[in-house]
């Protein structure tokens, strides 16, 4: 395992993503209303998600110059992620958003994560 990450491109292709997920919940489309109406996420929390968002974001791209910032924020994604897909379980929410959505997060962050830290 290393502590920073190589290579770094899939690391930045992930903070990409959570850039433009977090920018995009800011005035959530309907398929991201849908998710967060879809398990029950109280609407007065969803600024929450776009902060943990933009926060792993940061911690992604700061960890590219320090070690071990980007391998705790992608731990973090993981976990986050691994938290969205069982709160859709417990909600029985598995339609498409759940599949292209959270499970799509999901898989590019623990491939990241094998790809850029463990390998």
């Amino acid at each position: 395992m290393t502590e920073l990450p190589e290579p770094v491109w899939p690391v930045l292709v992930l903070a990409g993503l959570l850039f433009l997920d977090a920018v995009m919940s800011m005035r959530p489309p309907k398929f991201i209303r849908d998710c967060l109406d879809g398990v029950r996420f109280p609407r007065d929390w969803w600024w929450t998600l776009i902060v943990i968002k933009l926060l792993a974001t940061a911690g992604l791209i700061t960890g590219i110059w320090v070690p071990g910032i980007a391998l705790a924020a992608n731990v973090g994604v993981v976990a986050y992620f691994l938290c969205a897909s069982a709160a859709h379980f417990r909600a029985r929410f598995l339609g498409k958003e759940f599949w292209v959505n959270c499970l799509g997060f999901l898989t590019t962050a623990v491939l990241v994560l094998v790809f850029s830290f463990l390998v």
